[in-house]
């Protein structure tokens, strides 16, 4: 089968589409015909080994040289081809999405409990655009800052993967949602839902006088006191540094996780640094709010396979809003 590749780190360049061998599948795993995969920060800081110290990290993607996983991608969307023996909850044409290691393929092993149905009204692009972005969101809000109705929630970096999600997420909530982004993305965050929206290029939110009960931080672009200064004492400050972030290429974001998990101990504020593990029960959340209208997937560009490592080199230079999306 057909995927994209990488041998070493580096720039988009290292990327290469090869023949590898297809996936095999165990009892309980589905194998799926990938019909969309879409992009992730992670795919980016991976295929750099950015930050450095990530590589010496056991938990970690990277290894000292190269990824341990050579294939790239982690958020498809395709058909069943075939199932294991224990599998009970699909057959092989069913349509289906979730999150996995290594989705930039023809084929990829899913477990049965990473797969959820394709949400009924979406195409196969837009749920391959929802599961490790709109998860974050979900746990981000949901469980992290305990979201409830009349909540006042700021969402830094609105506009992004995470993002977009993460403001429709917050409305269906209940909360009274504000949203920061450039001036360009301002028309678009405010379609989704936003109460109110801060181009960040003409305001500084932490400067303005507001406190938010949460503020999700998903850029990563400013100091913990910043942050904190944002936030009412008996709100909750989420981090999820998946974007930018300062600490440069050798720390990247785990200087900021590090203060904020020792702040946690003493400021009044609760401090979250917030780590997105996939599960059925969230893709099965996930897909009833798409079904139910709260929460559809935004694609700023869809490539076509072949032409991954460009999508990547699109993300990368952060002119991408939304998700970005490769098919097969």
């Amino acid at each position: 089968m057909k995927a994209i590749v990488q041998d070493r780190y580096g720039a988009p360049e290292v990327l290469r589409l090869a023949e590898v061998d297809e996936p095999v599948t165990g009892d309980d795993d589905l194998l799926v015909r990938v019909h969309a995969a879409s992009l992730n920060a992670r795919d980016w800081h991976v295929m750099r080994g950015d930050p450095y110290l990530a590589r010496a990290m056991p938990s970690a993607d990277g290894g000292l040289r190269a990824p341990k996983s050579a294939i790239r991608g982690t958020d498809f969307a395709g058909r069943v081809v075939s199932v294991g023996p224990n599998v009970t909850r699909f057959r092989p044409g069913d349509e289906v999405f979730g999150e996995v290691r290594s989705a930039f393929a023809e084929y990829v092993r899913v477990p049965e409990h990473l797969a959820e149905p394709v949400p009924a009204g979406l195409t196969l692009e837009q749920a391959a655009a929802i599961p490790l972005a709109a998860n974050t969101a979900l746990l981000g809000l949901r469980d992290a800052a305990q979201v409830r109705p009349g909540r006042r929630v700021l969402i830094n970096g609105a506009s992004g993967g995470v993002g977009t999600f993460a403001v429709q997420i917050a409305k269906s909530l209940g909360a009274e949602v504000t949203a920061v982004c450039s001036t360009r993305n301002v028309d678009l965050v405010g379609t989704l839902g936003a109460d109110t929206v801060i181009d960040y290029t003409r305001t500084d939110f932490t400067r303005g006088g507001g406190r938010y009960d949460v503020l999700f931080d998903l850029v990563g672009n400013r100091s913990l006191a910043d942050c904190l200064r944002a936030v009412t004492p008996t709100g909750t400050l989420v981090l999820s540094g998946g974007g930018v972030s300062e600490g440069g290429s050798l720390f990247g974001p785990i200087g900021l996780i590090i203060k904020a998990q020792l702040a946690s101990r003493f400021v009044r504020p609760r401090v979250v640094v917030l780590a997105a593990t996939p599960s059925r029960e969230n893709l099965a959340a996930l897909r009833e709010l798409a079904e139910a209208g709260a929460m559809t997937p935004v694609i700023d560009r869809t490539y076509p396979f072949e032409r991954t490592a460009e999508a990547i080199e699109y993300l990368e230079g952060e002119h991408a809003r939304a998700k970005v999306v490769v098919t097969l």
